[in-house]
């Protein structure tokens, strides 16, 4: 479905538009667009991969005329852009607003506007009960594209989205914290270790939204089911990774913070159909009379359960060890560690 197409990916600087665009990059697909504001990040993208496939836009999804300037002749839309770190949006969520909310708009009122085919929009486990600022921010973008999804048809414009876990190693995220502190002998700082996450790798993510492409209906979240484990248990796995005995240091958490992420809610998970890896989340497809919400209406709201990372399945530190080890960033840290530590202790032997 690439073939000879022209996809555009809106936060394309990032880990995710990183591992998309070389997902893509050696197939027939004709042009992938890089859009960001980030021009340092654009440059070493340009140069490192040296491929006339390779376009790049600088914009800001808060601003809909640079959006339009990338969107002629495109194809596809994958719209990662976002501010994604918790402790940021809690400080400043009016920016979370300006770029996930409205920035996902401008991204979706240009598509429909330019015939985009189809655009898939990344959302986070955040978004599901949220209590955060990123979180609720990401709630709303969800509801923006799938109000947005019943304004177009399908059939020239398809809408959905994605909704996933912590991405492994990604920039700004707890293992390339835990691998700095290593290699500079501080204490690898915990906030809770109870705290249970859902752990993915950037290719999982990708291939989410490869399946987002090939079956989501419009206005569909489509989520996938991921394992997870505690956050000591993380730390712990990281030591034993890198032979290491630095202290674990809990610190207590930080703003925003939940003890455990969900992917479905009770109410979502009433709906949604399982399909093996994944859940498909159909939009709510009820309009504005309200003769069923007083008259008709539905007796069964939700379900007792959900989906989170308390219930689903939970990794021991071996197995944590092995998909840190699936990470091409963890390897490449871990030999660079190891042989340091190797020259280190061939020049402290007697001569």
């Amino acid at each position: 479905m690439f073939k000879g197409k022209t996809l555009l990916i809106t936060g394309g600087t990032g880990s995710f538009g990183n591992a998309v665009m070389k997902r893509f990059l050696n197939t027939d697909i004709k042009e992938i667009r890089i859009f960001s504001r980030d021009e340092k990040k654009q440059d070493d993208m340009r140069k490192l991969y040296k491929n006339d496939k390779l376009k790049f836009y600088i914009g800001d999804v808060r601003d809909i005329q640079s959006v339009k300037n990338a969107m002629y002749g495109v194809d596809y839309i994958f719209h990662a852009a976002a501010l994604k770190q918790v402790p940021s949006c809690e400080f400043f969520p009016l920016e979370a607003v300006k770029t996930n909310v409205l920035g996902t708009d401008n991204v979706l009122t240009a598509a429909i506007e330019y015939g985009v085919k189809k655009v898939i929009c990344l959302s986070t486990d955040k978004a599901a009960y949220p209590i955060n600022a990123m979180g609720i921010s990401k709630a709303m973008m969800e509801k923006v594209l799938i109000a947005k999804s019943k304004t177009v048809d399908p059939n020239r414009t398809l809408i959905c989205g994605t909704r996933y876990g912590n991405v492994m190693a990604s920039r700004g995220s707890v293992i390339p914290l835990f691998i700095e502190q290593i290699k500079s002998g501080q204490p690898l700082t915990v906030t809770n270790p109870n705290m249970t996450r859902f752990l993915m790798t950037l290719e999982e993510a990708v291939e989410l939204v490869v399946l987002a492409f090939q079956n989501a209906e419009a206005g569909d979240i489509m989520v996938r089911k991921a394992p997870a484990c505690t956050i000591g248990d993380l730390a712990q796995a990281v030591k034993e990774l890198f032979n290491v005995d630095n202290e674990i240091k809990i610190i207590g958490t930080r703003h925003g913070e939940k003890r455990y992420e969900t992917l479905l809610t009770k109410e979502e998970y009433l709906v949604a159909q399982d399909m093996g890896n994944f859940f498909r989340v159909p939009a709510d497809k009820r309009d504005l009379n309200y003769d069923k919400y007083f008259v008709e209406g539905c007796e069964k709201l939700s379900t007792d359960k959900e989906y989170n990372s308390d219930n689903t399945e939970r990794l021991n530190i071996d197995q944590i060890k092995e998909k840190l080890l699936s990470i091409e960033y963890v390897r490449q840290e871990l030999e660079r560690f190891t042989a340091k530590r190797e020259v280190a202790f061939t020049k402290e032997l007697p001569k």
